[in-house]
């Protein structure tokens, strides 16, 4: 039985969720190893919800080193549906300030050493990535920024860089000009797997500053990212408390059957230690039995 219908990921400044009742905590073995944190399951706006602090409480976890299998995974154990992430990030134009959400509908990927895919070893699956938000979701978010009175632009492309490190100038400018909205860390890996592991997806994307190509702003310091976010994190949590209570209660998005047409292994030569360890996600797929 499902133990959660919605996930939560936390990102940098928002460790926990505040609203819950009934929250106990859940720590999830997964066959990709250990999650980021342990999962708070609890009730929010009504419905079922399981949230995970993404760098893990007390922010021990840098961006490239996420177990971000483990953390899709672990969802998936808990028979989440839908993931509602919330990522800091810095602006590449102007009219996206400090304090603003943003809703992207694309990713670009610049990042170089992650494990982006629950496949491999004996199985092979191209699922569509074309679109990789879930479009119900980020409807709903945008209408829940203006609920929480909450500046909130849906579209756009967020460029994932490996960091640590911030951006030199020469590659703010460059993004720009290639008509990048955000920069962040760690939101394209876990949109991948979330839709190869059929889970609805949407990035709340909270600006903390203008990266380093604003004449103004010229350097990004974790001071200064810090002041801001303890005020989008006020934020956020008023717009996840609004998405999470206007979900419809059943998806009529497509991500749920993102593999119906994406295996393209012969089922009957998959390995059988590879067949179960993905069970979960790959199970309604592999009727054939192994030779």
């Amino acid at each position: 039985m499902s133990q959660a219908e919605i996930g939560i990921i936390g990102g940098s400044g928002l460790y926990s969720m505040p609203g819950f009742t009934d929250a106990k905590e859940l720590r999830q073995q997964t066959p990709f190893g250990d999650p980021s944190d342990a999962y708070v399951l609890g009730t929010l706006a009504g419905r079922r919800v399981a949230f995970l602090a993404r760098h893990g409480r007390g922010h021990l976890i840098s961006p490239s080193e996420l177990n971000f299998r483990a953390n899709i995974y672990g969802f998936k154990q808990l028979g989440v549906e839908r993931i509602v992430s919330v990522s800091a990030v810095g602006s590449l134009k102007e009219e996206h300030k400090p304090l603003d959400f943003v809703i992207p509908d694309q990713f670009f990927d610049r990042t170089r050493h992650r494990i982006d895919t629950f496949f491999g070893d004996g199985v092979v699956a191209h699922i569509s990535f074309a679109d990789p938000i879930c479009a119900e979701m980020a409807a709903v978010v945008q209408s829940a920024c203006k609920k929480a009175r909450v500046t909130g632009k849906r579209g756009g492309t967020y460029v994932c860089i490996e960091g640590p490190q911030f951006s030199t100038k020469a590659e703010s400018n460059v993004y720009r000009g290639w008509g990048m909205d955000v920069i962040g860390m760690t939101n394209l890996q876990e949109a991948k797997l979330a839709r190869e592991a059929e889970i609805c997806y949407v990035t709340i994307a909270m600006v903390t500053d203008y990266d380093c190509w604003h004449p103004h702003h010229e350097s990004v310091t974790v001071d200064q990212v810090v002041s801001v976010l303890v005020k989008n994190a006020e934020n956020a949590s008023s717009v996840v408390r609004e998405t999470v209570a206007a979900l419809p209660a059943r998806r009529s998005c497509k991500c749920g059957s993102a593999l119906a047409h994406a295996i393209l292994t012969d089922r009957t030569k998959i390995p059988f230690a590879t067949r179960e360890r993905l069970k979960l996600i790959l199970g309604k797929y592999l009727e054939s039995k192994p030779a």
